[in-house]
């Protein structure tokens, strides 16, 4: 006898099970976001530290002189949009590291994994929840720049907010990688002193690099060379005044992708870091 066809109700397609998947996973993160508004406030307050007070203190000291892209002088409150921006997105991606450690021990990880998905599609969502909070926080903190004189034309916007996403992607995608490695809640004092700051200071942030190599420190001038954040703010910096910078981009893309596979494999039971250590 021939074999009764399954009813499209008892095997629900693939993208329905994706879109299930996405809304649980996305949708977590956003609900635990929003149940915590204290959250955005601690999120912003160091960047507004260094825009408030810090721009007030060097405006004559760190006025930036004319360079790519700058076609003028600008001032320093100007030049440091950019890369509170990217420390918006550095410290968000962090706290998702800092999140996915927290599930693991909770156990919540072990029943995200075992979902009848494949674990690429999972670890994307969670990149993507991530993503997108940290997007909102940069828009928050933007728009707070642009009420204190910071002037951005409308039309290089689009260009900024996609700039934003990548870069925030890329944080995000390296803090999965970080959450592999980072067994408990203790240890992630030391990924901040070992990850987060020497990422933000070491690269054209707060200052240009040629300053870098005007004082001499031109293996400081090379580690921010090869620093990932780097080209995240200097992507954000050229959308700012309308211009693409492909290295930068060709940087932040290319790291995204290998954060990625990287923390895919970390997370792979068979052959990642959590077999090894025999993880959950």
């Amino acid at each position: 006898m021939p074999a009764t066809p399954l009813s499209p109700l008892a095997a629900p397609s693939l993208p329905l099970h994706l879109a299930r998947a996405l809304r649980a996973v996305v949708g977590r993160e956003l609900g635990r976001f929003l149940r915590q508004p204290t959250r955005l406030g601690s999120a912003l307050v160091r960047p507004l530290l260094w825009f408030v007070v810090f721009s007030a203190g060097f405006h004559n000291v760190f006025g930036v002189a004319i360079i790519p892209p700058y076609e003028t002088y600008i001032e320093y409150q100007v030049y440091m949009v950019p890369g509170l921006l990217g420390m918006v997105a550095l410290f968000n991606g962090m706290q998702s590291s800092l999140s996915m450690v927290y599930d693991r021990e909770m156990g919540v990880m072990r029943l995200l994994l075992t979902a009848p998905l494949a674990r690429g599609w999972l670890l994307a969502f969670k990149l993507l929840g991530s993503t997108v909070l940290s997007v909102l926080q940069m828009a928050v903190f933007l728009l707070i720049a642009l009420a204190f004189g910071v002037e951005l034309a409308w039309a290089h916007l689009p260009g900024l907010l996609l700039a934003m996403a990548c870069a925030a992607a890329m944080l995000a995608a390296l803090g999965l990688v970080l959450s592999v490695y980072v067994k408990q809640l203790e240890n992630f004092a030391g990924t901040m002193n070992f990850v987060i700051f020497p990422m933000f200071f070491i690269s054209p942030a707060l200052y240009p690099l040629w300053k870098l190599e005007e004082s001499g420190a031109y293996w400081l001038l090379k580690i921010a060379e090869f620093n990932p954040f780097t080209h995240a703010v200097e992507a954000m910096r050229f959308a700012m005044v309308g211009q693409f910078n492909a290295v930068a981009w060709a940087v932040v893309l290319g790291c995204t992708a290998v954060f990625f596979v990287l923390a895919l494999w970390g997370y792979d039971p068979q052959r990642g870091f959590i077999r090894q250590k025999g993880g959950g």
